[in-house]
């Protein structure tokens, strides 16, 4: 690596420190969320997070976004939402000097840093679609006219697993567009009782900024400069490998549970998020705790089980844990 990239990784391990003691402020506990979010950012990639309502996923976005100085929106996706809601629309606009008319595309909320899409399962697939057409090609074409979507473009979009009646599921092809899928569960007693002194009280937290749009930039990219060990890779193709049930080497409980296994793009997933990991703690190549730590948020959307698997309960955290304890 070049002296500058090693200076900026060790410029990145204190402005890590420095967003978690700010986001400390406003967030009690979640420190595994907030490190996989980061990740998400660091890698410039998508999170689908899933989680009961009340846990402080918008506030914990938001805050995100402030620290680092980047524009947030929050889109409440619903039965009747349209993509326009969405992506824009078009106007029509008249000059009243010379009377001509003439169409002026108005943005919609997707022209931001961070999108927070909460509960997309309650919006049909058709509004579905045009946020996830954004999230793969950042931009959006109305009317024969393409605008591009200003970049660092991260969209977190929320799940509830509780109320599943009148929600549309994503297709596991859409799925596949998320980097990660991050659980989000309950805090502790300990946990709970500083948030409820603290969001009863007179408090209000002041945020410091502390890195800004153009310095994420600069840090995916260095995040893709770093270099990884050919036994990581090797490791990490072995790993999504043996989630294949058509594999012949793979267990016996990926054959019986799995209809499907992870494809290449959850190698290369794993590979940039074992960087990012790798980076926020300072060093200066990912090693197999890395490849570990985001094993499960990228493979839980990837590895879906049969109905033998769902009949017994089988969820797809056992199957990666199984396949996990055998790689080498």
């Amino acid at each position: 690596m070049k002296k500058s990239d090693i200076k900026e990784l060790q410029n990145l391990k204190t402005d890590y420190q420095k967003i978690r003691k700010e986001l400390a402020k406003v967030i009690i506990g979640q420190e595994e969320v907030i490190e996989q979010v980061l990740i998400c950012l660091l890698c410039n990639g998508h999170s689908l997070i899933i989680g009961v309502p009340g846990l402080a996923k918008t506030m914990l976005v938001n805050t995100i976004a402030s620290i680092m100085d980047l524009k947030f929106n929050r889109i409440q996706f619903t039965p009747d939402l349209m993509p326009s809601d969405i992506t824009g629309t078009e106007v029509i606009e008249e000059d009243r000097i010379t009377g001509k008319r003439n169409f002026r595309f108005l943005k919609g909320p997707i022209f931001a840093n961070i999108i927070l899409a909460d509960e997309i399962n309650r919006a049909p697939p058709k509004t579905q679609s045009a946020l996830l057409q954004a999230m793969q090609e950042y931009k959006v074409t109305y009317g024969g006219f393409t605008y591009e979507i200003p970049l660092p473009f991260f969209v977190l979009a929320t799940q509830n697993p509780i109320e599943q009646e009148g929600t549309y599921p994503l297709p596991e092809a859409q799925l596949d567009r998320f980097m990660f899928t991050i659980l989000i569960d309950y805090p502790s007693a300990e946990e709970e009782i500083e948030i409820i002194k603290t969001t009863t009280s007179a408090y209000t937290a002041q945020l410091e900024k502390v890195i800004d749009a153009r310095r994420l930039i600069s840090l995916q990219e260095l995040i893709r400069r770093m270099p990884v060990a050919d036994d990581i890779i090797e490791r990490t193709i072995k790993l999504v490998g043996l989630t294949r049930p058509g594999n012949n080497d793979t267990l016996d409980e990926v054959k019986r549970f799995v209809a499907w296994g992870a494809g290449p793009r959850a190698s290369q997933y794993i590979i940039l998020g074992a960087k990012a990991r790798a980076a926020l703690l300072g060093k200066y190549a990912p090693d197999f705790d890395d490849l570990r730590f985001v094993a499960h948020p990228v493979l839980r959307h990837r590895v879906i089980t049969n109905f033998a698997g769902e009949a017994e309960g089988i969820k797809s955290d056992w199957i990666i844990d199984r396949v996990l304890a055998v790689i080498k």
